[in-house]
């Protein structure tokens, strides 16, 4: 079986757990912050929504310079609501998948670097930025995510097995 295609169910696992952490989302909410070092709501969710891009840049180029010498740094859409946080993920997560679906173990197997001001950060095979730099980024947010909504009397939902609000998947 090829790597893309193992990557695929998990993929499309984490990502409708996503969703459905991100539709839980209230607008009058996206200010709210559970402490002063912390990411508002909205940008979290914001953050959650633009993840998925990596995937898909990761697989069309071999480097991302996030604050290029002389250029424009690198910066992702914003979302001002919960409809645009779901808008940008849903085609950022479109766009993860089909990059995914095409991609071949040769193509995954190919380094991807990180630079800052044409310094690399860090260099590693696509398919470990895939694992890490997206989905387990995602996985770790979607955490702190359900934090923000348990702090809000949101209901958390149910991800890997009941929560305390939904008793099943």
């Amino acid at each position: 079986m090829a790597i893309a295609q193992s990557l695929l169910p998990e993929f499309e696992m984490e990502m409708a757990n996503t969703r459905r952490t991100l539709e839980r989302v209230p607008d009058e909410r996206f200010e709210f912050k559970p402490h002063p070092k912390s990411g508002s709501m909205g940008w979290l969710a914001g953050h959650l929504a633009n993840l998925p891009l990596w995937a898909a840049m990761t697989l069309q180029q071999d480097s991302l310079d996030i604050a290029p010498a002389g250029g424009q740094p690198f910066k992702l859409p914003e979302t001002k609501n919960t409809k645009q946080v779901l808008e940008v993920f849903d085609r950022h997560v479109a766009e993860a998948r089909k990059g995914i679906a095409a991609a071949s173990d040769e193509q995954l197997m190919r380094p991807w670097s990180l630079l800052k001001t044409g310094q690399t950060i860090m260099t590693m095979p696509k398919i470990a930025v895939l694992r890490s730099f997206v989905l387990n980024h995602i996985i770790h947010h979607r955490a702190q995510m359900g934090v923000y909504l348990r702090l809000n009397d949101i209901p958390v939902p149910s991800i890997y097995g009941p929560s305390a609000d939904e008793g099943s998947f």
